[in-house]
């Protein structure tokens, strides 16, 4: 069984996938209350499960962007439960998350969350038999993101109110998606990591580090 953990902003989620279906999946407002809040609940869920530690075949983590703090603790859980258990680590981009949870769209994606300072981090995505990135995460403004806009695109994640008045300003060139389509949820983060695991492909927990990102990029 495969353990999900996304402590990447205040919201934090984790899944327990056994290849074939979400076992166990919750998500929640964390705060800043990551360190003490994850591993209890991962323990209860794993007795409601009647599920021992030893069932964990894999770890995989939310891998940023994301807040410092809670980046670190998802990813040294991850870590310590993959070098203590001597199983397989994924790590996954926070941001592909949220975009694996959308439908089937011919638009242009942009997932989005808060860096603070009014600034958000983005990627970009099209969908080419699933939900792919076309480049990498990059930091903006709501201004930036909505300027020079030709053609529709869809948003998701984090949408606080001053997106949510720019994108209605923008008409139908914005459509921001659904709350409970704008959450991260750890299921998802499983799939893209079994995935991951079925092509063979994991990642070394001893160089295995969090997406931080620094300078802004423009749209262009």
């Amino acid at each position: 069984m495969l353990l999900a953990l996304d402590t990447a902003t205040r919201f934090a989620s984790f899944a327990l996938h056994d290849g074939r279906a979400v076992r166990y999946e919750m998500t929640w407002e964390a705060g800043r209350q990551h360190t003490t809040q994850l591993m209890p609940r991962v323990v209860e869920a794993l007795e409601e499960l009647e599920a021992r530690p030893e069932a964990l075949s894999a770890v995989a983590v939310a891998l940023g962007p994301g807040s410092f703090t809670g980046l670190r603790v998802g990813i040294a859980v991850a870590k310590g439960l993959a070098l203590a258990r001597g199983i397989p680590l994924i790590g996954v981009p926070t941001l592909d998350i949220l975009a694996a949870a959308q439908e089937q769209d011919r638009r242009l994606l942009l997932a989005v969350l808060q860096a603070g300072r009014g600034r958000l981090c983005v990627a970009r995505y099209r969908w080419r038999r699933g939900w792919q990135r076309r480049d990498d995460p990059f930091l903006a403004t709501w201004e930036s993101l909505f300027a020079d806009l030709t053609a529709p695109i869809l948003l998701c994640g984090e949408v606080d109110e001053k997106g949510l008045r720019l994108a209605e300003e923008r008409g139908d060139l914005v459509t921001v998606l659904p709350p409970a389509r704008c959450l991260r949820r750890a299921g998802f983060l499983a799939e893209l990591a079994w995935e991951r695991l079925r092509r063979g492909e994991t990642d070394d927990p001893a160089t295995l580090a969090p997406l931080y990102l620094q300078f802004p990029t423009d749209m262009r």
